[in-house]
């Protein structure tokens, strides 16, 4: 009996104890813990936070029998009670220690109340680094990987043109900002259009074709072959031929431009004007100086001294035959006014060299045109021969 008994004093002090700490100080939920001989059960350890403290449970022994240590199971559901602030059932990683300012086993950092996820020791007492997630000190972002031609760099940097990563929408990124190379500061291969002049490669680059920039960014020139209506050119078809349909001035060739259109006009002095020898659809009124021709019938040849709309002066230094009269109606006149000799020169009478670009003398010895000639006269009309000169009148 002393033994049993002994054994008693010694399990209900067990009891007790586990009771106490089980249930004494409180324990999260009703986590407790009892001890269960057999049959008999110590206690339920049930507690409450909210009051910081539980019932030492009850014992009892239905069973009435022996116990042995056998018999002993615990229940460990729970644990023990307490402050709310420090009791937790689950683990979260944090050392126990972790902001208490003292870096201790298992911190990288501590930091004490400084101590933030977005600072350079985390609230876990970790270091901040690059890819974890977090943009810490000097950071401008994070996204956790070690990509770099996302939007963040493995630098922690949010990419930009010039940084020399080829990221998002960029199809070049040389790493610099410099406009006139391959890869300007937009990051796109650079080309004619793009508003950046490519040294070496480009003379202008306005976006468009403009009055001084062509759309293929060479510099305006009338006659590069390249039309710019905003230079004003009408056309260009690049050749320096002024009796085509596109001058030098790259207007489409019209009456009045001041150039003589091939086939097309007789003259053309630039103006519109009829009675100044050149009429207002570019008909000749009467002959240019220094125009020249044949005589219908030998071929002798005769040129244009002076004209206006009311007379002509013609002069031929040649052994040939001329019919003056109508020599005079193909310029535009109706008969001969005067004539005479040249003694052997040109556009002057019986004197130094002259030509229809610096005349002479007129001077017509024969005096007024009598409607016969020297020479005779054929199925044409009357003939002057040897070296003469007349008027168209």
């Amino acid at each position: 009996m002393a033994i049993v008994g002994d054994m008693w004093r010694r399990l209900m002090a067990l009891a007790l104890a586990t009771s106490a700490c089980a249930g004494g100080l409180g324990s999260e939920g009703s986590g407790g813990a009892s001890i269960t001989f057999g049959p008999i059960t110590f206690g339920d350890g049930s507690g409450s936070d909210s009051s910081g403290g539980g019932s030492d449970g009850t014992v009892s022994n239905t069973g009435n029998v022996s116990i042995t240590t056998s018999d002993v199971t615990t229940d460990t559901a729970g644990t023990s009670g307490g402050d709310d602030s420090s009791d937790s059932d689950t683990d979260t990683g944090v050392p126990p220690g972790c902001g208490d300012g003292v870096v201790d086993p298992g911190e990288e950092c501590d930091l004490g109340p400084a101590n933030a996820d977005y600072g350079p020791c985390k609230s876990d007492c970790t270091n901040a680094y690059c890819g974890d997630g977090i943009p810490g000190p000097g950071e401008a972002c994070d996204d956790a990987n070690m990509i770099n031609d996302d939007a963040c760099t493995n630098t922690c940097m949010l990419t930009s043109c010039g940084d020399g990563l080829v990221t998002g929408g960029e199809l070049c990124d040389d790493g610099n900002t410099n406009d006139d190379d391959a890869c300007p500061s937009n990051c796109q291969p650079a080309s004619c259009g793009d508003g950046f002049v490519q040294a070496g490669v480009e003379q202008c680059d306005e976006g468009a074709a403009t009055g001084t920039c062509d759309g293929d960014c060479t510099l305006v020139s009338c006659g590069d072959g390249t039309p710019n209506g905003n230079a004003g050119e009408q056309c260009d078809d690049g050749n320096g031929n002024d009796g085509d349909d596109c001058p030098g001035n790259c207007h489409v060739a019209a009456c009045g431009d001041g150039y003589l259109h091939a086939g097309v006009e007789q003259c053309d002095d630039g103006n519109v004007a009829s009675g100044d020898g050149c009429s207002g659809s570019c008909a000749a009124e009467f002959p240019n100086v220094c125009d020249g021709g044949v005589d219908p019938d030998g071929g002798a040849a005769w040129v244009v001294c002076a004209a206006d709309a009311n007379s002509a002066w013609i002069s031929a230094n040649s052994a040939g035959n001329y019919h003056p009269v109508q020599i005079c109606q193909s310029l535009g006149y109706d008969n001969v006014g005067q004539w005479g000799g040249t003694c052997g020169n040109v556009c002057g009478y019986c004197e130094g060299p002259t030509s229809c670009g610096a005349t002479g003398q007129q001077y017509f010895d024969n005096g007024a045109w009598g409607g016969v000639g020297n020479c005779g006269a054929d199925g044409i009309g009357q003939i002057l021969c040897i070296t003469v000169m007349w008027t168209c009148v």
